[in-house]
């Protein structure tokens, strides 16, 4: 039975990737209205690759980055600073403003 600990990681590593699920569905139903994209790297992209393909791309990345960190817990006492970190600049550089975008729609 996993410890205490080993389901408090599982469970930060789940939000992480349901915020990079809807960082990548708000971001493409978002940039689809007119707005704009806050990362300009990844903007710059959409022109490349276009929306869909870019935003898949990223996201794949940023959740092989998340599972990477997560198969680190038995090594590191950085994994559940690092979790709790990544989720808390993703509520408040993605679903903070994408919320309040919607809401104004």
């Amino acid at each position: 039975m996993p410890t205490a600990k080993e389901r408090a990681l599982s469970a930060l590593l789940f939000l992480n990737l349901w915020l990079q699920i809807f960082d990548g569905v708000a971001t493409y139903l978002g940039v689809s209205a007119g707005y704009g994209e806050g990362n300009p790297s990844v903007a710059a992209t959409f022109s490349h690759f276009g929306l869909l393909p870019t935003l898949c791309l990223v996201k794949a990345y940023a959740c092989g980055c998340l599972l990477l960190i997560w198969a680190l817990r038995g090594r590191s006492t950085l994994v559940a600073p690092a979790l709790v970190a990544t989720a808390v600049a993703y509520a408040a550089g993605s679903v903070a403003p994408w919320s309040a975008a919607f809401a104004a729609l």
